[in-house]
């Protein structure tokens, strides 16, 4: 991943819809916000998409396709608690990359990196639970990122 690209999933706002309306924004480095924290207590969590493997626009028709098919992988996942849908809002100018994900609960990290290489993804975000800041999760050395873009 170059640094261009692993500086825009740094910036990345990572949003969940929550459940009475609204949303609860996930930054890479901060703890769950208050809203997500009384989701996933201690269990750990991720957020992550099917959309555009490798970072490669596809047409939304197979965006959705896949994103289906991740949601009934997350479903059948045996330690899955729960998941909300989301969205990642690039840090573009115009704001136009979004790519819908899910907000995971209870999966840990080898059965997300797993899910994320099954859908081609560059990365994913994850947490080993509510108090500890979210890491972003990069698949080609599998190693997490916890902060601002380095240079």
């Amino acid at each position: 991943m170059d640094e261009r690209l692993l500086a825009a999933y740094l910036a990345t706002d990572y949003r969940v819809r929550l459940a009475r309306g609204g949303w609860a924004s996930i930054r890479i480095g901060a703890p769950l916000p208050a809203a997500l924290a009384a989701l996933t207590g201690a269990r750990p969590w991720g957020f992550l998409t099917a959309w555009n493997p490798g970072s490669s626009p596809c047409p939304r028709q197979h965006n959705r396709q896949a994103q289906r098919a991740l949601l009934a992988a997350l479903r059948e996942l045996p330690g899955t608690v729960a998941i909300r849908a989301g969205i990642g809002v690039g840090p573009d100018i115009d704001g136009s990359w979004r790519e819908a994900s899910l907000f995971v609960t209870g999966p840990a990290v080898p059965a997300l990196d797993a899910l994320a290489r099954r859908f081609g993804q560059n990365a994913y975000v994850h947490g080993r639970d509510a108090s500890a800041p979210a890491l972003l999760r990069r698949m080609d050395n599998l190693i997490d990122v916890s902060g601002q873009s380095p240079g």
